[in-house]
């Protein structure tokens, strides 16, 4: 399930740290370190490939789109990951925004999609992620030529909310079937409908539209993020009232308000009136158009979504008679959630689909109707409660984790057919084939048919290619099974043995929903710990076989979530600085917690990777040292380090008390520091003009110094960088095609693969890169 508020590595919410990294936050400004070693920069191309550590999906898809015109031309949209088109020939999905930078993180976001029906080539998006503060920039609507491998932009004088209540409605971008220079959005924030006649290089607003919306979901969330007006929702055309090269006359559009939900243009939006008859107390999530029987469908909800929702109705509108008919499959009465997911058969329009978004426990559940929303089916019944009698199989081997390890008593089942269900689509050239979005992952089948015919059809995953975790958190190991261990939001985190592969399981016992933070102990790497958010039960976790398996550590009193934790170099203590309460230190595998003193709660923690009784703490500007295990802590007189909590450090393998700290805002110290006293002194390099993460690899054939990596900005260039000489000279080893966005959360090199750079997104999942030799 996709959470609103993100927690990341270091117990933060996600949004602060973006706005840190963007400088929005003030910031104290401190002086910088006395004389600053003067050390060139050399930025340099170096050819890399770049791959994902295969996780399949992870996060929340709420738009999937189908070409009209061009067999197997699909795209989908996620709320905080980009965009993806499909390949047919491999049954992947490929990336298409990932030349996103870091100064546009906001456009990672997608609120809306829409693929071309005249021109294929053609594909736009709308982009922006949050519409309050915690997004600086506006929102801009993305166009491609050539299917999304390059884009243009159109810059917005408003937010768009990619991840904001509401996004599962849709789409809010429609592009004209008969005059493709025309298209329509449908904007939040009270900001209206907005029309560009010219491809989408430029908007206006439809200053003649009626109704901007009117609907929030929490009035009173002073943040801004629940009570945002969620605007105009979607926009629908009658492809039968146009002709090639005329703009369409009759347009649909969905507005958030559950009086005046529905609005008709009869002349090509030049003029627009509430349609009659309508009706009332509900939000139309979706109107999706039979232009062949004359329907329109609408799937109403009384809640926004995509977690919301306790009541809802199915409508159909006869668009020749202007006759309102319900059709919901449940009486209103026997719902306990809404509709969302909406989908007519092209090949058969009088084949409708519809979901039930919001139910929860024990299923989603999908309906089917063969005559225009007369009778309908669905995929899962009760035989004799609580046993299930279901339409379908779920095969998800190639996404083994989709179970949760779960074993969940009746009417429950794992695999779950899903929930957040909002994405649904049959493949308009194909009628067996229907894809649908969930919270974790996009499923599908190839035999729907059988639906009706009796048998029961196939779902499995059809996410291959998209990955849509929120890493907060990357350690590689020297030696051991595990190439790789994640802390991710959401899913929990993994244990990668084969990064080609999809591992089995994420991290169990606890499953976290959200990892915030991991360590092993550098010279016994067999053990390791996490900590993590968890809604009831223990935030810390312990394994002694390299993570292959764990166990839950007991919790200190207060404490409500992971923070961050620190294993000491041979794995004989831990030191753990969770949220809501303080610092702690323990040895053996936390069954017994004691609090540090001389450093403050909510401090980052780290361990020396030599000395297994030294640890380091960092808060506030000030660095911290213990050299008794972490039973006491004492302020180092360092100075000149970023005054506020947006900071990464980590101690070198092999050296004691030699420290590397990134981090800072724009209107303070921003940079990186390097210690070889253990943390008495920094030094910072003043050609670094901003560094967020470090991480350390395999040193360079030749060199005796481990390689640096880090996400910064150098020479006045954003990227990720790579040093082999203790950061005297850095190569920039990504290129603008591959920025993914924000990646300040987590860096780490391979300590057995030279040049390999194991990198945080937040939305694209575990981004790794080889150098291309």
């Amino acid at each position: 399930m996709r959470r609103t508020g993100r927690t990341v590595r270091r117990g933060r919410v996600l949004t602060a740290v973006l706005a840190l990294a963007a400088g929005l936050l003030a910031g104290s400004p401190s002086a910088m370190a006395a004389q600053p070693v003067e050390r060139p920069v050399n930025v340099a191309a170096d050819p890399y490939t770049w791959k994902n550590a295969r996780i399949d999906g992870g996060g929340f898809v709420p738009g999937i789109v189908f070409n009209r015109t061009e067999k197997n031309l699909a795209y989908a949209r996620t709320d905080i990951g980009g965009a993806y088109r499909w390949q047919e020939s491999t049954k992947t999905w490929s990336p298409l925004l990932d030349s996103i930078g870091w100064d546009d993180w906001g456009h990672t976001g997608v609120a809306g999609l829409a693929s071309d029906s005249v021109d294929p080539d053609r594909v736009y998006a709308a982009v922006g992620t949050y519409t309050n503060s915690w997004d600086p920039g506006n929102g801009a609507v993305l166009r491609s030529t050539d299917r999304g491998a390059s884009w243009q932009k159109a810059d917005l004088p408003f937010k768009l909310g990619g991840n904001m209540p509401g996004r599962g409605m849709g789409e809010r971008l429609a592009v004209d079937p008969h005059k493709n220079s025309v298209l329509y959005l449908g904007a939040p924030s009270g900001k209206g409908l907005w029309r560009s006649t010219d491809s989408g290089a430029s908007w206006s607003q439809v200053t003649n539209f009626p109704n901007v919306g009117n609907y929030v979901q929490d009035p009173s969330d002073t943040s801004g993020y629940a009570s945002d007006n969620q605007g105009i929702v979607w926009v629908t055309f009658d492809e039968s009232t146009g002709t090639s090269g005329n703009a369409t006359k009759t347009i649909y559009v969905g507005v958030a308000d559950k009086d005046n939900s529905v609005y008709r243009s009869t002349d090509a939006g030049a003029t627009w009136s509430r349609l009659p008859g309508q009706p009332t107390g509900y939000l139309a999530h979706k109107g999706v158009l039979d232009a062949e029987n004359g329907y329109l469908y609408l799937a109403y909800s009384d809640k926004g979504g995509p977690y919301d929702g306790g009541k809802g109705q199915l409508w159909r509108y006869a668009t020749g008679t202007g006759t309102w008919t319900d059709i919901s499959p449940v009486a209103e009465a026997d719902t306990y959630y809404g509709f969302s997911g909406l989908t007519v058969d092209r090949q058969n329009p009088g084949t409708v689909m519809a979901t039930a978004y919001s139910s929860w426990w024990p299923d989603t559940q999908i309906f089917r109707s063969t005559d225009s929303g007369g009778t309908w089916t669905k995929a899962w019944d009760y035989s004799s409660y609580p046993t299930r009698a279901n339409r379908y199989t779920m095969d998800v081997s190639s996404s083994p984790w989709l179970t949760w390890g779960a074993n969940p008593s009746p009417p429950e089942q794992t695999p779950k057919l899903g929930w957040m269900t909002e994405a649904l689509e049959i493949d308009p050239f194909n009628s067996d084939r229907m894809m649908y979005g969930t919270g974790a992952t996009i499923y599908g089948t190839e035999d729907l048919g059988k639906w009706d015919s009796g048998g029961q059809f196939t779902i499995k995953p059809m996410v291959r290619g998209l990955e849509e975790t929120a890493v907060n958190d990357l350690a590689a190991p020297p030696s051991g099974g595990a190439q790789l261990f994640s802390a991710l939001g959401d899913i929990g985190g993994f244990r990668h043995t084969d990064l080609t592969e999809v591992p089995s399981m994420m991290s169990t016992s606890p499953n976290f929903t959200t990892t915030t933070s991991l360590d092993f102990a550098e010279t016994n790497p067999g053990t390791v710990v996490r900590a993590g958010n968890l809604d009831s039960g223990p935030h810390i976790a312990f394994s002694t076989d390299n993570g292959a398996n764990w166990f839950a550590g007991t919790d200190p009193s207060g404490v409500s979530g992971g923070g961050t934790v620190a294993a000491a170099s041979d794995g004989s203590r831990f030191v753990w600085s969770p949220e809501g309460a303080g610092v702690h230190y323990a040895t053996g595998f936390g069954s017994s917690w004691s609090a540090s003193s001389g450093i403050p709660a909510g401090a980052i923690v780290e361990s020396d990777r030599v000395d297994p009784k030294t640890f380091y703490g960092f808060k506030y500007g000030k660095f911290y040292v213990s050299s008794d295990g972490g039973a006491t802590f004492t302020a180092s007189p360092a100075s000149g380090l970023p005054s506020g909590d947006s900071v990464r450090f980590k101690a070198l393998p092999g050296t004691k008390g030699e420290i590397w700290l990134a981090g800072g805002a724009s209107d303070g110290a921003y940079g990186l520091w390097h210690s070889t006293d253990g943390g008495a002194s920094f030094t910072k390099l003043s050609g670094v003009e901003q560094a967020d993460t470090i991480g350390f690899g395999k040193a360079a054939p030749g060199a005796s110094y481990q390689t640096l990596y880090t996400s910064a900005k150098i020479d006045g260039v954003r990227g990720i960088f790579r040093s082999t000489d203790q950061g005297s000279t850095w190569t920039r080893i990504n290129d603008d095609a591959h920025q993914w966005g924000w990646t300040g959360a987590a860096i780490t090199g391979d300590p057995r693969v030279y040049g390999r750079v194991y990198v945080s997104t937040n939305g694209r999942g575990v981004v790794y890169g080889d150098t291309a030799g």
